[in-house]
């Protein structure tokens, strides 16, 4: 009988949150149950309600659960069927970037899109484990950048299981095959094909969060103080030539010093005067970004993620949701003057 079971956690047994959180053999996986759900949804509370049906799922059947493959491996078995569940017939989450052509500084801003039209970012403590192996973690900050998790959409919904499964968490092709019920063969031409989409894709490299490297450390020091003080020449010399910035919900993004200085100082004037909060987010340096309030305070704005390559910032995101964005990575409601 497993521990599980020896606690009286059967089919049968009333389901729910509380439960399935005060099982330690269980939300001990929470976190990289997560991080891959999050790969395959692109959605961080999409992923949350993925892992939380899977450990439900778990629970109640943990009576049918025989052991002939280890329990994390039941587990990603069952959290692949119900991402499969979730995504099918659905259309890609993206980025802006991926809808269409840059626009100028002065473009109109047309309607907020849908929330499901999005990548979503993903608090860092979501998915990693702060005690976990250094390599490990390096390799799941990689994993989960705002770029690589868009570039993984452009993959069929099994393609993407494969390539996470086997490019990501390195499991073995004969495991991969046992896991989607198939073949090694099948598995390996579905890796072929998945590797050849996402190098097609145009993903590019970006360093992730080094908070011990001095350097980067400079550089967002900098970006804050330019930022607050609005600073637009100091702001545009940090970022690479063809830098871009985009702003979920909308569809608009923007390429280069000269757009993205044209649209601070024209529909983006209202961020004069903000003050950013950092955290971190995807594995990359983030802020929160709070605009300046009539009553002298400040109100959240946007989820700012960065992303930075050879020492510049080549991406600014600015994630608009702050109702549900703010809450999820811990930060403030409000600066009080």
């Amino acid at each position: 009988m497993t521990d599980l079971a020896a606690a009286g956690l059967t089919a049968e047994s009333p389901a729910g949150t509380d439960a399935v959180a005060g099982v330690p053999e269980l939300e001990h996986h929470r976190a990289e149950l997560t991080g891959y759900c999050y790969r395959m949804l692109g959605s961080v509370f999409e992923a949350e309600d993925a892992v939380q049906e899977t450990l439900v799922r778990a629970w109640r059947g943990l009576d049918r659960f025989e052991g002939r493959s280890s329990l994390r491996s039941w587990l990603y078995r069952i959290a692949t069927n119900v991402c499969l569940d979730m995504v099918d017939g659905r259309r890609r989450r993206a980025r802006p970037m991926d809808l269409g052509p840059s626009s100028t500084a002065d473009a109109t801003l047309a309607p907020a899109l849908p929330e499901v039209t999005w990548i979503e970012p993903i608090p860092d403590g979501r998915v990693l484990l702060a005690d976990g192996d250094p390599a490990e973690l390096a390799v799941a900050r990689e994993t989960v950048r705002l770029a690589f998790v868009a570039a993984l959409q452009h993959l069929p919904p099994r393609q993407r299981a494969v390539l996470i499964l086997r490019e990501v968490l390195h499991w073995k092709a004969s495991e991969v095959a046992q896991l989607l019920d198939t073949s090694v063969a099948a598995i390996n031409s579905a890796l072929q094909r998945a590797r050849s989409t996402l190098a097609s894709s145009g993903v590019t490299d970006t360093d992730t969060f080094q908070p011990m490297d001095d350097e980067q450390q400079s550089l967002l020091a900098r970006y804050v103080d330019a930022f607050e003080r609005y600073d637009l020449d100091e702001l545009t010399a940090l970022l690479h030539s063809d830098a871009t910035q985009s702003m979920p919900p909308y569809e608009l993004w923007l390429r280069g010093h000269a757009e993205i200085r044209g649209w601070f100082l024209g529909t983006g004037i209202g961020c004069r005067g903000s003050r950013l909060v950092p955290t971190v987010a995807n594995g990359s340096p983030a802020f929160g970004q709070y605009r300046a309030s009539p009553d002298g305070g400040h109100e959240p704005w946007a989820l700012q993620v960065l992303e930075i390559s050879a020492g510049r910032i080549s991406a600014m995101n600015a994630f608009l949701d702050t109702a549900r964005l703010f809450p999820l990575f811990g930060l403030p409601p409000r600066l009080e003057p």
